[in-house]
């Protein structure tokens, strides 16, 4: 069973997670991130995916902080999956990674921005490891067909989708819930339930954020059908060195997956009748 097949089949039909740290910090703290979020996720049943970027390509200002060096980073994703046994996923950002990040990691992700980049999604594919695609946050979800057939005609077998908001006005996004019925045509669906809830291009250069509602997006996506959830988690947010201004707080994880679990289990019984 492929690792696709492994997220998507779980015994008693939950969702997969994706979930970990914006960027690597440290070895310290990725390895608590994850024993408190694989704790939680193998209770529950929640297949769980470890998520955390090796190096931060898209920043809002030259003197933001972009990775603690690629080697070190990558080396500390690899720890974390042999450490726990769970996969783990990171962000590519040129063709010429793709093939560097395999070596490490079980599953490549394409940042939105970079979503219809040929040459990177082509990359991607060719090393056999599953790809998750974000969406744009500027493309309809009948838009990202035409990313996952790039992953598919270039011999990649594994392939899903994140939703991640829409732009609305400059410095908002918007989830359209439609958009997860409309992509599951074409590939799982994962939530991204933090980057959702950015608001991205603030004057200061750093990106703000409305976590208050990572919960309500969560479950309104449950609700739609999503496949999985991804989401990004930190011991301290306002100390993240990215993203911390959408980042659901470590302590707050577990009862967030336990009731997104009971909803889901609730969904499941209604999608029998």
């Amino acid at each position: 069973m492929n690792l696709i097949e492994r997220l998507t089949k779980a015994p008693g039909g939950q969702f997969f997670l994706l979930a970990g740290p914006c960027v690597i910090e440290g070895e310290e703290m990725a390895l608590h991130i994850a024993e408190r979020v694989c704790g939680v996720a193998q209770r529950l049943g929640i297949p769980y995916v470890f998520k955390g970027s090796y190096r931060k390509a898209n920043r809002s200002r030259l003197d933001s902080f972009t990775g603690i060096g690629d080697t070190k980073a990558l080396g500390i994703l690899r720890k974390v999956g042999q450490t726990f046994g769970v996969p783990v996923v990171t962000d590519i950002h040129t063709p010429q990674e793709a093939a560097l990040a395999a070596e490490y990691v079980d599953m490549l992700q394409i940042p939105a921005f970079l979503c219809r980049q040929t040459d990177l999604l082509v990359a991607a594919a060719r090393t056999g490891r599953m790809v998750n695609i974000k969406k744009g946050q500027f493309l309809s979800p009948e838009a990202m067909q035409h990313a996952v057939q790039k992953v598919i005609d270039a011999g990649g077998s594994q392939v899903a989708v994140t939703e991640r908001g829409t732009t609305f006005g400059y410095q908002d996004l918007v989830v359209d819930y439609r958009g997860i019925q409309v992509m599951k045509r074409f590939a799982p669906v994962i939530m991204d339930i933090t980057h959702s809830l950015q608001q991205p291009n603030q004057t200061a250069g750093v990106t703000g954020g409305k976590p208050e509602f990572i919960e309500l997006i969560a479950r309104a996506a449950i609700a739609a059908g999503a496949d999985g959830i991804f989401m990004e988690t930190h011991p301290f947010p306002a100390q993240a060195k990215s993203d911390g201004a959408n980042m659901l707080r470590l302590d707050l994880v577990e009862g967030l997956l336990e009731r997104l679990s009971e909803l889901k289990t609730t969904i499941n019984k209604i999608d029998k009748i």
